[in-house]
C-alpha cells in the first residue's frame, strides 16, 4: 500500500480534526451571530455552506447528504436574509483565526511547524479536482488567505470536502441515500450512536425507523439493527470507493511530503485535542 492509500484511510484522525474543531468552538458561533446570523444550527448549514452562494435548501440537504433536509429548510435560505455569503465567510476565517489561536497558542501559529503544514497542504491541494464535487468546488472558488495558520486550515478543508463530495458519490453508486447512509454508519460502531445521529441529523424516531426496515429488506441489517455480511461488504465497498477517490492530492503531493504533511498535522492535531477542541470521544477513535 502507498503512501497515498495509507494516508485517505487515516484522513479523519490526522487532517479532519483541524478542520472540524471549528464547528464545537465558541468563537464560530460568536462571529457567526455577530455578522447577522442566528445561534444554533443557522450558523453550521450557513457557515458550511455560503462558499456555494445563497443556494437553496435543497442544495445544501444534498450536498451535506445525511442531516434531514427538513431540518435544513428552517434555517436555509432564512440566513442569507440575515447576512450575505460574503459576510459569513469573512465572520468564518474571523472565528478559525481566534480559535486556532486559542488551541495552539500563538507561538505555534507562529512555528516554522505551522508555516511547512501550510504550504504543503496547500501544494497537495494542486491534486484535487472539481469535477462533480460542488461543495469542495465552492470553498476552491475562495481567496486564499495569507497567514499561514488559516492557510492550512483552508487547505485541510478544500481536502476535506473534496473526500467528502467523493464520499457521496461512493453512497450514491451504493444505493444509499442519507439517511440510509447515517444508519448503516451508526451501525459500523464507528460513529454516532443512534441517538446522538438522529438528534444532530435531525431524524425522527419514525423516519429512523423507516430506513431501518428498508435496510433489513435489503438484507443490509439484521434483526438487532446490526450489519449483516452483506452491509458490512457495502460499508467496505464505499470506503474503498472513498479512498480510491481520494488519493489525487497524496499522490500530487508525493509520498515524501506526504508523509511530512502527515507527521505535522497529526501533531497539531493532537495538541488542539488536547487543548480541549472537542467534547469528550468525538475524536477519540483514530486519533
Amino acid at each position: 500500500m502507498g503512501e497515498a492509500s495509507r494516508v485517505t484511510g487515516r484522513f479523519r484522525g490526522t487532517f479532519d480534526a483541524l478542520h472540524s474543531l471549528t464547528y464545537f468552538a465558541p468563537e464560530t458561533e460568536a462571529a457567526l451571530t455577530d455578522a447577522g446570523l442566528r445561534p444554533g444550527r443557522m450558523t453550521y448549514f450557513a457557515g458550511r455552506a455560503a462558499p456555494m452562494g445563497a443556494v437553496s435548501p435543497g442544495v445544501v440537504a444534498a450536498t451535506f447528504y445525511n442531516f434531514n433536509p427538513e431540518l435544513v429548510a428552517r434555517h436555509i435560505p432564512r440566513a442569507w436574509t440575515l447576512a450575505s455569503p460574503d459576510r459569513i465567510i469573512e465572520a468564518r476565517f474571523e472565528a478559525v483565526d481566534a480559535t486556532l489561536t486559542r488551541l495552539l497558542g500563538k507561538d505555534t501559529i507562529d512555528s516554522e511547524q505551522v508555516a511547512e503544514a501550510a504550504e504543503l497542504a496547500r501544494e497537495a491541494t494542486g491534486g484535487c479536482q472539481a469535477d462533480g464535487r460542488p461543495l469542495y468546488a465552492g470553498h476552491a472558488d475562495l481567496d486564499w488567505p495569507s497567514e499561514p495558520h488559516l492557510v492550512l486550515w483552508h487547505a485541510v478543508t478544500l481536502l476535506r470536502e473534496h473526500r467528502g463530495d467523493g464520499h457521496i458519490a461512493a453512497l450514491v453508486l451504493n444505493g444509499l441515500g442519507g439517511l440510509e447512509a447515517l444508519v448503516t454508519h451508526t451501525a459500523t460502531g464507528k460513529g454516532f450512536q443512534a441517538a446522538a445521529a438522529k438528534a444532530t441529523r435531525g431524524w425522527s424516531d419514525e423516519q429512523w425507523d423507516a430506513a431501518g426496515d428498508a435496510l433489513r429488506e435489503k438484507g443490509v441489517l439484521d434483526a438487532e439493527g446490526g450489519l449483516t455480511e452483506a452491509g458490512n461488504d457495502l460499508r467496505e465497498r464505499i470506503e474503498v470507493a472513498t479512498n480510491a477517490a481520494s488519493t489525487g492530492p497524496w499522490e500530487h503531493l508525493g509520498e515524501e511530503k506526504t508523509k511530512r504533511l502527515h507527521e505535522l498535522c497529526g501533531s497539531l492535531s493532537r495538541q488542539a485535542v488536547e487543548a480541549g477542541a472537542f467534547p469528550a470521544n468525538v475524536f477519540s477513535k483514530g486519533q
